[in-house]
């Protein structure tokens, strides 16, 4: 690339885990019932999935009465079961090499997540995980737009040159408040048409579309 050609449109790619990277659908459906007894809310039913799938973190929570104040013990409680069955959890199909070719490509890469840095890195693996510049996990479920302003500060990237790339409305949510673009991917654990409908810069279909947009270059500016 020579000095006259324009750089990539962002800098930095913040990436959210589960669901995102991870496929924990199937584990998180296996255990939350057995947490909803533990915690008293309600149990979901499995003819409940789709409405779930369609409904934003809130809305869950009132669906299944969960009190604001029960998310810290909920959260620490399925870290330690997610540390249990890290061994079963397994990346999506495509997410190695897309984040292999963004790495080589010069971005930035991150993570800001609700779930821990060492479940994190274990499921990625010491290669994966070091193509990781930022961690900033263990965040609270309506707390990642703090995280994300503080990975942009430590990778001294300013929000236009950041692209937050999540599975539910609330990643979306966080970037807007972060002052960040947001792109949305489908095969996690929000429905396409849920997260399309709160606009996102795009709605990707499989991994290999995310290095595709990353790789465009914005048009040159016209004199």
């Amino acid at each position: 690339m020579n000095g006259d050609e324009p750089a990539h449109r962002y800098r930095l790619v913040v990436f959210d885990f589960d669901g995102t990277l991870a496929d924990t659908y199937d584990w998180f459906a296996s255990v939350i019932n057995d947490v909803a007894d533990r915690y008293n809310f309600r149990r979901a039913q499995e003819h409940e999935a789709e409405l779930l799938r369609g409904m934003d973190a809130r809305g869950v929570m009132s669906h299944l009465g969960i009190p604001s104040w029960k998310l810290p013990f909920i959260a620490r409680h399925m870290h330690r079961l997610a540390a249990r069955d890290v061994a079963s959890i397994r990346l999506f199909p495509g997410i190695e090499a897309m984040l292999v070719e963004l790495d080589a490509a010069g971005f930035v890469l991150a993570v800001v997540s609700s779930n821990t840095e060492d479940n994190i890195r274990k499921v990625l693996g010491p290669a994966l995980a070091g193509r990781f510049l930022h961690y900033a996990c263990g965040a609270s479920v309506f707390g990642k737009a703090k995280r994300l302003r503080a990975v942009m500060k430590a990778a001294r990237v300013r929000p236009s040159e950041t692209l937050a790339i999540g599975d539910e409305i609330r990643d979306g949510d966080a970037a807007e408040r972060a002052g960040c673009d947001y792109a949305s991917v489908s095969w996690g654990y929000t429905r396409a048409e849920a997260l399309a409908a709160r606009k996102p810069i795009v709605v990707f279909e499989m991994p290999i579309e995310i290095t595709a947009l990353l790789n465009e270059k914005p048009a040159p500016l016209r004199a």
